[in-house]
């Protein structure tokens, strides 16, 4: 597997941390490429960040794309999955993003799920992402710590009991499973297992499973009425113009 890891939030200490724990989690013959938005906020952790992530991924996407590096799947390494959709419509590969491939594994089985996240903001949307999927009657809560994604991966060890906290809140909710989600709280998971009551799944390990059951499978054909455009990156618009068009 040749996978392209997307973090659109534009911190690069964040997307190394990713890009190493994929690599620990890849195989032998796997290969990642990591790239981080190159606009946009620190650490998406509101509807305004987030919407200009979506673009700062698809830019990111083409800066890429435009060295002609070769890549099997591309992972959306941000949980909430801003411009997964344009994304899919852009790119010749499978695109899959951090929160689906989380919410639909922890979801297997008719399972009740919890969520746990940094930054209280996230909340309705993250609800709403789940309901987007078909999932909002499984989710049984989403649960967030006052600190951002951002700040927890300033300082991990600080904010690891309010993610325990949090998730046995998920717990006592129903939840038959709890997602730790969240970019920033990558690699966490298994520092709280044994305080969590039931399974714990790590948002980024969920997104590497997913990219793998992706592999060799053929993306939906792009179709697009060509629209003029203006200020966007050279590689992104020379991207849009190479669409094939269609009704």
């Amino acid at each position: 597997m040749r996978l392209l890891l997307i973090n659109p939030n534009t911190t690069p200490a964040i997307t190394q941390r990713m890009a190493e724990l994929a690599r620990g989690l890849a195989g032998p013959d796997d290969a990642v490429a990591a790239v981080t938005g190159r606009f946009g906020a620190r650490y998406i952790s509101d509807r305004i960040a987030y919407a200009i992530a979506g673009h700062a991924a698809l830019d990111a996407y083409a800066a890429y794309a435009a060295q002609g590096a070769p890549h099997d799947v591309v992972a959306l390494a941000c949980f909430g999955d801003p411009g997964l959709l344009a994304l899919r419509a852009l790119a010749p590969v499978p695109a899959i993003g951090m929160a689906e491939a989380s919410m639909q594994e922890a979801a297997t089985g008719g399972r009740r799920f919890g969520i746990v996240t940094g930054g209280r903001l996230w909340v309705p949307m993250l609800e709403e992402f789940a309901a987007g999927l078909g999932l909002a009657a499984q989710l049984a809560k989403v649960a967030a710590v006052e600190r951002t994604g951002g700040a927890i991966a300033q300082d991990p060890d600080a904010a690891l009991a309010e993610l325990a906290a949090a998730c046995g809140e998920c717990v006592g909710h129903g939840a038959a499973v709890v997602i730790l989600g969240g970019a920033g709280l990558a690699g966490l998971a298994p520092r709280i297992r044994d305080r969590v009551q039931v399974p714990l799944i790590d948002s980024l390990e969920a997104l590497i499973r997913g990219a793998r059951r992706l592999v060799g499978q053929a993306p939906p054909p792009a179709a697009r009425v060509p629209a003029d455009s203006t200020g966007l990156s050279p590689e992104l618009a020379a991207l849009l113009k190479a669409l094939p068009s269609g009704p």
